[in-house]
């Protein structure tokens, strides 16, 4: 994967699955390299099902943290589609969204823990 995308944004140059499927690594071509957790893509999917079709659809996800990606399947040549090991499958997570995922996860995360404390959930299984 060494086209420049259509957008100019970074291009992904490795995806790399690792910790028995609770890990993706990403390279892009701008020497960035990430290390994004199962549960960080899971709760972050870019699915109807987790985003809703409007802001005030979101669906906050919990009890995730110990899923893990069981597959990674290219889709086109601008996205991937995870398979998650809880059964979520409907996520197409486009470069552009796992670069901006990447650079915003101190923050996304902080949010995401402030979200679940505010609605009395937990990170893990029930």
């Amino acid at each position: 994967m060494t086209t420049a995308s259509p957008t100019n944004a970074p291009w992904p140059t490795e995806l790399r699955l690792s910790d028995a499927g609770r890990l993706l690594t990403v390279a892009f071509d701008d020497g960035t390299r990430h290390e994004l957790s199962a549960e960080y893509l899971r709760v972050e999917s870019p699915s109807a099902e987790v985003q809703g079709h409007a802001p005030s659809q979101r669906q906050t996800q919990y009890g995730k943290r110990n899923v893990t990606i069981k597959e990674v399947q290219p889709t086109g040549n601008y996205a991937v589609r995870l398979l998650f090991s809880d059964g979520h499958s409907t996520g197409i997570y486009s470069f552009a969204w796992i670069h901006d995922l990447a650079l915003k996860k101190e923050a996304k995360w902080a949010a995401y823990e402030a979200e679940l404390a505010a609605k009395g959930l937990s990170r893990d299984p029930r």
